[in-house]
């Protein structure tokens, strides 16, 4: 099966956040009022009940002043996640189309995904003592259908399909931008972290839009995936059985001790 991605131009929204209502009315998501701080935002950042957000980004340009950025924000279902590596329940899996799925069941709520996906996306529901995050519609697209989000948007800023013929279209859309007042115009996703399946055009750099300009996953990440995790299961009785050498001993030179200060005493 073709690998399937959305692909999201910023040069065409308009913020009009129907993706991100259209994420909360597919998923059941429960609403999540912030406090407003001054920007359109209405979120800072996605969270357990809220798996797509529009950023609202505001900088100053030397040449063309104050500028807005939109940018659609979610799981990137990275080719290569690093939430599934670290996982250590295997509550991650990816589909045969390419979206990256986590389990609930399966999970433990320990939150290693979330301190080793870049993007910081997979989010803990207190409630549950479970993560959460999006799915790309899974449910939706293995019966045929396209994700929420992509299907909602009135502009076609959002498209779904294969990953190479988006990827095809993308490098089109790019020299048109470049060449009608967008210098700096570029594709995020083909190659960052191995390939992502949320693929964006971008009318400038990716640090405009808040986006790592060169992700990384965490150094430490390599060495839980090949050193911890393939031993863990050894980790706890060993501990178990160090703390147990370490009692005894400790009891025994307690009694040595013990048994000296008596004798001194005589």
């Amino acid at each position: 099966m073709a690998n399937l991605a959305n692909l999201y131009d910023v040069s065409k929204c308009t913020a009009c956040r129907g993706c991100q209502v259209a994420c909360k009315d597919w998923n059941q998501l429960p609403a999540v009022i912030e406090p407003f701080k001054g920007n359109y935002q209405t979120h800072q950042d996605t969270n357990g009940d809220t798996f797509t957000i529009v950023r609202f980004i505001e900088h100053e340009d030397a040449v063309d002043g104050v500028q807005w950025n939109f940018l659609k924000y979610q799981c990137m279902h990275c080719l290569e996640p690093a939430c599934m590596a670290v996982c250590p329940r295997d509550a991650y899996s990816k589909t045969e189309w390419g979206a990256t799925i986590h389990d609930p069941e399966k999970c433990i709520g320990c939150q290693y995904c979330t301190y080793a996906c870049p993007f910081g996306i997979p989010k803990y529901r207190k409630r549950e003592d479970k993560i959460t995050k999006c799915t790309m519609c899974a449910e939706r697209v293995n019966e045929g259908l396209t994700p929420a989000c992509a299907r909602t948007c009135p502009t076609g800023a959002l498209q779904f399909g294969d990953r190479n013929e988006l990827l095809e279209y993308a490098e089109e859309r790019v020299k048109f931008l470049r060449a009608n007042g967008f210098p700096r115009a570029t594709i995020y996703g083909r190659l960052e972290l191995g390939g992502l399946n949320n693929l964006y055009v971008l009318t400038d750099t990716p640090d405009k839009f808040g986006l790592p300009v060169d992700p990384k996953v965490p150094g430490q990440i390599p060495f839980w995936q090949n050193i911890v995790q393939p031993y863990f299961g050894w980790l706890i009785p060993l501990a178990l059985a160090g703390s147990a050498v370490s009692f005894v001993t400790t009891r025994i030179l307690a009694n040595k001790h013990g048994d000296h200060g008596e004798g001194g005493h005589e």
